[in-house]
């Protein structure tokens, strides 16, 4: 019986919208197809029938008698499959808010035994992480984008050493803005079938030049590049750079110190770190 409890179970009831005795957009015959394609299973096998026999409860059936790495693996794949039915335009995007698609790969991942580690890291903690000076040229992005790069990095630290703190924190912003925008067009394939890519009423998904920091920080964690901890504080740095208008750092008081500056040069040095450590 795969290790999976009652609160399990009703999360992934929910993402493969189970209600009804359904599975997703599932037929007798593709949910069939899909189980033998992509799990490498029999589903309509005499020891997965449970109940009624429906599609949704021939799915409860196969989590009482599976082991962990198979249902693990049939959690991930069906996952994978609503991405895909998403970036087809077949299934919607709303249908699927974002902290339930990662809780189902949470679970599915915990079954696979990948290690889960949930990050609620601290300012002060992440302040204290140590870096090398990092490089803009191991992104491999172009040239002349990489050239441009490397000047704001210049013109951070010298802020920083003037503490000029909004000045730090408005080109830190723009300057990771910058280095996932090029990462997302060295990579289109990875950021385009993401349940995060931002698409467009019809469900396409948008070019790159549309997409907001927020959608380019978002899928930059879905596929890994960015772990949880630098993603929370990318987008804390995308809040602090919306202050650039005056009215809304009026409205906000919004003062920013040595501390807040130091923070953002920290966020945008190890997303450079991390990044590189994937392309």
């Amino acid at each position: 019986m795969a290790n999976l409890s009652t609160n399990d179970k009703q999360v992934l009831e929910k993402l493969f919208q189970m209600s009804g005795g359904y599975v997703l957009n599932f037929s007798d015959r593709t949910m069939g197809e899909f189980f033998h394609d992509d799990v490498g299973i029999n589903i309509y096998e005499g020891k997965y029938n449970y109940a009624s026999g429906s599609k949704a409860n021939r799915m409860r059936g196969f989590w009482q008698v599976s082991e962990d790495p198979l249902a693990g693996k049939s959690i991930i794949k069906l996952i994978e499959y609503i991405e895909n039915q998403i970036l087809i335009g077949v299934l919607k995007q709303s249908d699927f808010p974002q902290n339930l698609v990662d809780k189902g790969k949470e679970i599915g991942d915990r079954l696979l035994g990948k290690s889960v580690r949930k990050e609620n890291i601290t300012e002060d903690e992440f302040l204290k992480k140590e870096f090398k000076e990092v490089s803009i040229s191991s992104l491999k992005l172009d040239g002349a984008i990489t050239s441009i790069l490397e000047q704001r990095l210049d013109e951070i630290k010298k802020c920083l050493h003037s503490k000029a703190a909004l000045a730090t924190i408005f080109l830190c912003g723009s300057t990771l803005e910058g280095i996932l925008l090029g990462i997302a067009s060295n990579n289109p394939q990875k950021f385009n079938v993401t349940t995060s890519s931002p698409k467009d009423k019809s469900g396409k998904v948008l070019q790159f030049h549309e997409w907001a920091l927020s959608n380019l920080i978002d899928v930059a964690k879905e596929i890994d590049f960015l772990n949880e901890d630098v993603k929370k504080f990318s987008h804390a740095l995308r809040n602090f750079r919306n202050y650039i208008h005056p009215y809304a750092q009026a409205s906000e008081h919004f003062n920013p110190d040595e501390h807040t500056a130091k923070l953002c040069w920290q966020v945008l040095k190890i997303a450079i770190f991390q990044i590189s450590k994937k392309v």
